[in-house]
């Protein structure tokens, strides 16, 4: 049994900052939202987590993933994890790591490998549907949702990342249909199916309809993924909005000085910001 420590802090009002404690370089979800990874002293400090009570999940490699309720009032969490001994448990971890680098072929055989030693491995399976959309598999990822779905009937992230799917073979009103269910088995909490939806309505050239959705995605994901940023920056741009647009960019440039947009942003910026400076105010 995992053990858990709870450190308790003052309470917490509308947001508040909290310190997640465990193995270095674990990767942290709170409430099936991916917020980041400890460092190399095993901390992660999240500076805007909600009030009230919440689920946080904990993996790091060679470890068995836990999940810990995050009580309200708590300002602190330590989740002590314990060796994992799983070949099946092992080998998925192998896969997540090959498909963050980008080995996706690598990732593929490793997924699969996973899935032979534990055939109802959910999380496999919708790990390897994303390496298999990214190598245009389509038929193999809808296979690899399916599977996932037998084991594990309501899945949000299942249901996004087949949204994904249709969205990448032009299928829009199913993209749709799959992201909106996804956002449904979520209870509303589903920022990658936010996405989804603004990129399909991207695709249509319904812009304003777009930021909308790429709004309620950033509110759940509290500036962990400033990629985000650049799209709702890109989607004010279409809409002639520069202002707007300058506010986006610039949110992205402070968290993420050095990715991979940065240089293309500053480049744009100081246009941007003469055009802003331009337009008329309606009262």
């Amino acid at each position: 049994m995992l053990l858990l420590f709870l450190l308790v802090g003052p309470s917490v009002h509308a947001q508040s900052s909290l310190t997640i404690t465990s193995e270095p370089n674990a990767i942290v979800w709170i409430d099936e939202i991916r917020r980041g990874m400890t460092d190399e002293s095993g901390k992660l400090t999240l500076t805007k987590v909600s009030a009230g009570r919440h689920s946080v999940r904990v993996r790091a490699n060679g470890f068995k993933e836990t999940t810990a309720a995050l009580l309200p009032g708590r300002r602190a969490l330590a989740v002590k994890l314990l060796a994992a001994t799983d070949p099946a448990e092992l080998k998925f971890q192998e896969a997540e790591t090959a498909r963050e680098k980008a080995r996706l072929e690598n990732a593929a055989d490793l997924y699969r490998e996973a899935i032979e030693l534990r055939p109802a491995f959910p999380a496999a399976q919708v790990g390897l549907a994303r390496v298999l959309m990214s190598l245009n598999d389509f038929k193999g990822a809808h296979a690899a949702i399916d599977a996932a779905r037998r084991a594990r009937p309501v899945y949000a992230e299942a249901s996004a990342v087949e949204g994904r799917i249709y969205r990448e073979e032009a299928f829009d009103d199913d993209a749709i249909r799959s992201f909106r269910r996804s956002i449904r088995e979520g209870g509303g909490v589903q920022p990658e199916a936010f996405v989804g939806i603004a990129k399909v309505l991207e695709d249509k050239g319904q812009f304003e309809q777009a930021i909308v959705e790429y709004k309620k995605a950033l509110a759940q994901l509290s500036d962990s993924e400033p990629v985000i940023y650049q799209m709702l920056g890109a989607a004010y741009e279409r809409v002639e909005k520069p202002k707007e647009a300058v506010t986006a960019y610039e949110k992205y440039l402070e968290l993420a000085p050095n990715g991979s947009y940065a240089a293309a942003i500053r480049s744009i910026l100081t246009q941007l910001k003469r055009e802003a400076a331009g337009e008329q105010i309606i009262p």
